[in-house]
């Protein structure tokens, strides 16, 4: 399956946030409460309440990061 490059910034924000909302949430859990039995079933939980708060923040930040990439780098 191929999806048209208009959709790239929106793609890219859509799988950068997932994959950051997973790891982090893994991380904080694992360090705040340790693994326990349920471990997944509130990981899950966790990745499905904060992404769609991650999602449109990377849209809407990763335009000025890489214009301030942009005017700091050679």
């Amino acid at each position: 399956m191929r999806i048209p490059r208009r959709f790239t910034p929106i793609l890219f924000g859509g799988l950068l946030s997932l994959i950051m909302v997973c790891v982090v949430s893994a991380f904080v859990l694992t360090i705040s409460q340790g693994i326990q039995p349920d471990f997944t079933s509130v990981w899950l939980k966790s990745c499905l309440t904060t992404w769609p708060v991650a999602f449109p923040t990377v849209l809407v930040v990763a335009p000025l990061v890489r214009k301030l990439v942009e005017r700091i780098t050679l």
